[in-house]
């Protein structure tokens, strides 16, 4: 995605963007309260941001976009504390050279890459649109009471909710294996809610609807599968 308020400079960026062969340019925008309203529509990993715009300027822009990768592009390089604040990528001085352009879409590939090989969200379809679900906030998954196809999602902020057709098969090739156990036919939990266990019954640090400690029923076909993940 590009943004720069300029149109003659905003033409240039995706010119050169076109001409490095690991970047599609999703699309560019003139305007950020266009570019933010649109952004939550589409679907990219990095941005390129002009700093210096009218009503809002680059850097505001990215505290707005959460877990993107961001270049940012400007003339202006006093903004270059700012921008590593907020741990962008790179930032590219204007006039923008290829060379240099490229060098700065090789640093976030680098990055994304290595996001991906531990990743900390993944993307799902939910009853609320397309969600990010963190996994470091995800306490458990159960079959939905209305629909077995879909699946529901208690939050550790005591928030739930509903993904959208998806197995429990499928969850498990997305969820990191070392977090998250099946522990039946009906539940993946998370390794990190579990405060004691027996044979087959796990009871865990979150409060069901009477404030006692939730209960989860440990299955005989997933329990070596859980045991190993406890380290036993």
């Amino acid at each position: 995605m590009l943004l720069d308020d300029e149109l003659p400079g905003l033409t240039y960026l995706k010119m050169l963007c076109e001409q490095i062969p690991e970047l599609e340019v999703v699309k560019a925008f003139n305007r950020p309260d266009v570019f933010l309203v649109e952004s939550a529509k589409l679907d990219f990993e990095l941005c390129i941001l002009d700093i210096e715009m009218p009503q809002i300027n680059g850097i505001e822009v990215a505290n707005l976009l959460r877990d993107k990768l961001i270049i940012f592009t400007t003339a202006h390089k006093e903004y270059a504390a700012d921008a590593f604040d907020l741990d962008a990528v790179d930032f590219v001085r204007k006039p923008i050279q290829l060379e240099r352009l490229q060098k700065a879409v090789q640093k976030a590939i680098k990055q994304l890459k290595d996001t991906k090989h531990n990743p900390i969200f993944v993307r799902l379809n939910t009853d609320k649109g397309k969600s990010l679900i963190y996994f470091d906030q995800l306490c458990y998954i159960k079959a939905s009471d209305i629909d077995s196809r879909d699946k529901d999602v208690l939050l550790k902020d005591g928030s739930k909710i509903c993904l959208k057709n998806i197995s429990f098969e499928k969850l498990q090739t997305v969820l990191p294996p070392n977090t998250f156990c099946r522990i039946n036919k009906q539940e993946i939990i998370s390794i990190d809610i579990v405060q004691h266990f027996s044979f087959d019954q796990i009871t865990s640090t979150i409060s069901d609807e009477q404030n006692k400690p939730q209960m989860f029923y440990l299955s005989e076909v997933y329990r070596n599968a859980f045991l190993e993940n406890v380290k036993i």
